[in-house]
């Protein structure tokens, strides 16, 4: 298992990282994204007919603990949907309730104010199609925090081929990459030799939270929705957050 590599190595080679696009992810996703020389969004694989997916739900601390905040879609139809074509439920004021949830759990935070100023707009948005809805706010927060637009590109414009781990090597491929950085979760389902195989450097990457005050006299509570950070820590915090993961990593 490599390393995360230094500056001088990350000059020598095209490091990509490859996620879904994820409902107003949390801090670890926008770790992947710094490291990253090309941040694929990977938007053309099926929407899971059923269950929970990071693309339409996230954690907030509701009532002192994480707790799912949804974004209802519409499943009601016959077959495959690629996640660029999943829409948003109608009818539902899901972005009104998001925001008064927020509103009453999170009106005492430090940076409530500024907070609610640059993410009301984007919970708001009234775009309905998931992919392009969760792909506008994470482009927009990833530029807040001083990370290029240029380096996102979906997957949905590529040329690709095969599925899974063959699927990630060709993404890797489609964009110029020599290395691909993957998180803790790919165990159950990532082929590593294959990489090796299609020689393609394989970087394993175990985001580790850092802690920050929360609720006053409670523990920190980590896997929240990068939201949750922007209450506590602010933007120039958030910021200051990621260039310190990354500098302790090196």
């Amino acid at each position: 298992m490599s390393t995360i590599p230094t500056d001088a190595e990350r000059r020598q080679t095209k490091l990509v990282c490859i996620h879904q696009p994820d409902f107003f992810p949390w801090i670890g996703f926008f770790d992947k994204v710094i490291r990253s020389h090309i941040f694929i969004i990977l938007d053309h694989v099926q929407f899971p007919k059923t269950g929970g997916t990071y693309c339409n739900r996230v954690k907030l601390l509701v009532s002192g603990g994480g707790q799912w905040i949804t974004a209802p879609v519409a499943r009601n139809y016959e077959g495959y949907r690629a996640i660029t074509e999943v829409e948003f439920q109608s009818g539902i004021p899901w972005r009104e309730k998001m925001l008064k949830t927020i509103a009453s759990n999170y009106s005492k935070a430090p940076y409530f104010k500024e907070a609610v100023q640059i993410l009301e707009p984007l919970i708001k948005n009234p775009v309905n199609n998931l992919s392009s809805y969760n792909t506008h706010a994470i482009l927009t927060i990833a530029e807040w925090l001083n990370m290029p637009r240029d380096k996102f590109v979906r997957s949905s414009q590529l040329s690709h081929e095969g599925a899974a781990t063959e699927l990630l090597i060709s993404l890797t491929r489609a964009v110029g990459g020599d290395t691909y950085l993957c998180g803790s979760g790919a165990a159950g389902y990532q082929e590593d030799a294959l990489f090796a195989a299609a020689g393609v450097e394989l970087i394993h990457r175990e985001f580790d939270p850092p802690a920050y005050r929360q609720l006053p006299g409670r523990d920190f509570i980590g896997g929240l929705s990068i939201i949750d950070a922007f209450m506590y820590c602010g933007l120039s915090g958030v910021r200051l957050m990621l260039k310190d993961v990354v500098r302790s990593n090196r």
